[in-house]
């Protein structure tokens, strides 16, 4: 890489932390490649990058743009009117910020600005964290130069001739287990010696993770094992509530788990839905997973990203609509499966790319240095 070269990079998109942590990595490893580099995210009004990208030590400009909803209803009015708008500023922003290339992250924030940049001749290098392309990455393909993927099999989607198997950027902390297991049994106040079960539904919670455990709590009750529950906010009394009417001991629940490293380290299953972000970290990971996928998200993308896992012999997956009749039976069933969860474990491994930050940042260079 050229001595002290100073580059001007944007960076498009969020609305998720799917979106927006996989950006920030990204943006960490190139600044630790070219320190000089100036740096300018453009995110959505309103969204959690306007809060999570300044945290990080960037600027942010954020577009009034919104997603278009498949279904017939007024907001799709104001869509295009905020499209019109958001396509306007982003030309002022390229116009006045001059990068020398962008990144778009995916999600409907990342559309304008890098549209514009691509009709100004600016190189583009897109990241696609799913294993079913976004339609806004699938609109913006012809633009880029480069298309870095998490999945195999992307030429579905974009040329082949584009697409780079990258993985995607996970958040680095989840790499640093602390030195002792017991420490980390401790701080969750867990036993020594009895197997763990760890079900995550996202801050907020997913509905049917925990509806599955409140229909299932008696049975949980009864077993040999222990549960790290996070409800996720949302639904954090109505899970406390049932926890104190069933009386049973073996459950920790939290609203949110902060030292999410600890948590995967005590955990010897693992329950969760199926966002890309989370699926590469449980991947690097390495424990035996189910996934639920949510049936509430674009083109059911977590289905395809479970049945990517599944298919592999990397996951269990089982569909939303009956996880509420099996989950805490399969699962209480795996956990005394040793010789099973070995084999998901070793494959979900075999998935995992905990250099995904720094190869994307890799290619983005090159484009930077072949101009």
């Amino acid at each position: 890489m050229k001595q002290n070269q100073k580059y001007r990079i944007i960076i498009g998109g969020g609305g998720t932390g799917g979106h927006v942590f996989p950006a920030i990595s990204i943006a960490n490893a190139l600044r630790e490649k070219s320190p000089d580099s100036e740096f300018l995210f453009v995110g959505a009004e309103g969204k959690m990058e306007m809060e999570k990208v300044p945290e990080a030590g960037y600027r942010i400009t954020g577009l009034p743009v919104a997603g278009f909803q498949r279904k017939l209803t007024l907001k799709n009015v104001s869509f295009f009117f905020k499209l019109w708008k958001s396509m306007r500023i982003s030309r002022k922003v390229i116009r006045e910020f001059k990068p020398d290339i962008a990144i778009g992250v995916g999600g409907y924030a990342s559309g304008p600005i890098v549209k514009a940049a691509a009709r100004k001749g600016i190189p583009v290098l897109l990241q696609e964290q799913n294993s079913y392309a976004g339609v806004t990455n699938k609109i913006l393909a012809k633009s880029a130069g480069r298309i870095c993927v998490a999945y195999e099999g992307m030429e579905r989607y974009f040329p082949a001739g584009k697409i780079i198997l990258t993985g995607n950027p996970v958040r680095q902390n989840l790499l640093l287990l602390p030195a002792e297991k017991e420490a980390s049994l401790v701080h969750f106040g867990l036993k020594t010696g009895k197997p763990v079960i760890l079900l995550i539904g996202g801050s907020l919670g997913a509905r049917t993770l925990n509806r599955s455990i409140i229909a299932k709590l008696s049975e949980i009750g009864t077993a040999d094992v222990q549960l790290i529950w996070q409800s996720g906010s949302y639904y954090f009394e109505e899970a406390k509530k049932a926890l104190e009417e069933s009386g049973i001991k073996n459950v920790v629940l939290l609203p949110f788990i902060k030292e999410m490293n600890r948590a995967f380290q005590v955990a010897d299953l693992i329950i969760s839905r199926a966002g890309a972000g989370t699926i590469s970290e449980l991947c690097i990971v390495g424990k035996p997973v189910i996934l639920v996928p949510s049936p509430n998200v674009a083109e059911d993308h977590q289905t395809s990203n479970a049945r990517a896992l599944s298919d592999r012999q990397a996951a269990v997956f089982i569909p939303d609509r009956e996880a509420e009749e099996i989950l805490v039976p399969t699962a209480l069933k795996m956990i005394g499966d040793s010789e099973g969860n070995k084999i998901l474990s070793e494959n979900i491994k075999k998935l995992a790319m905990p250099d995904s930050s720094q190869r994307i940042a890799g290619e983005v260079i090159k484009i930077l240095e072949s101009k």
